[in-house]
């Protein structure tokens, strides 16, 4: 007999609901949204799954892979189609969107997204960040620039490796009437 699971994800608590195939409830029960926990709640003997299935958000590529990993047949499913079949339900609620997705699974109504591996996941982040630093720098440079134009230097155009120096000579030949500081 297959088995069908529907794991309905939040930070703190994933709902998860196991159907057979008949469509018969076979258990429910919630557990953390942590690996660890999932896998108590899905490992068992009695079970033969044919499909977990997960909506894609926030948590889903790490319980994802952790559950692929455990060699369990686990799709991660369109949000926004799994959204439109589940607000049918009349008490919407954490609990039966779990049954909604085991359903789904059951009946083969879902479309499934495609996880990209840790390792891609690893590199977008890693880009992303250097990009964020970059538009900081940027967005620091600039404000000096501002800060000084408006009291009289101006820093004019400079590439990057003489910016730091040219900031330093302007600061450095401030007025005396313009010092905030003890330097001056």
């Amino acid at each position: 007999m297959d088995h069908f699971a529907g794991l309905d994800v939040s930070v703190k608590e994933t709902s998860v609901c196991i159907v057979d195939d008949v469509s018969k409830i076979v258990r429910e029960v919630k557990a953390a949204s942590e690996p660890v926990a999932l896998l108590a709640a899905l490992k068992n003997a009695g079970y033969h799954f044919k499909w977990i299935g997960l909506d894609a958000g926030p948590l889903s590529q790490w319980l994802f892979s952790a559950l692929a990993e455990a060699e369990l047949p686990v799709l991660c499913v369109e949000t926004r189609h799994m959204r439109a079949v589940l607000k049918a339900q009349i008490n919407k609620t954490d609990r039966n969107d779990a049954q909604g997705i085991a359903q789904m699974m059951r009946v083969g109504l879902y479309r499934p997204v495609h996880v990209k591996t840790l390792r891609s996941q690893k590199l977008r982040m890693l880009l992303t960040h250097r990009k964020l630093l970059q538009s900081k720098a940027t967005a620091i440079e600039n404000d000096l620039r501002g800060t000084l134009r408006n009291f009289g230097p101006k820093v004019g155009m400079i590439g990057t490796v003489k910016s730091e120096a040219r900031i330093k000579e302007l600061v450095e030949n401030v007025p005396t009437w313009l010092c905030w500081s003890n330097r001056c």
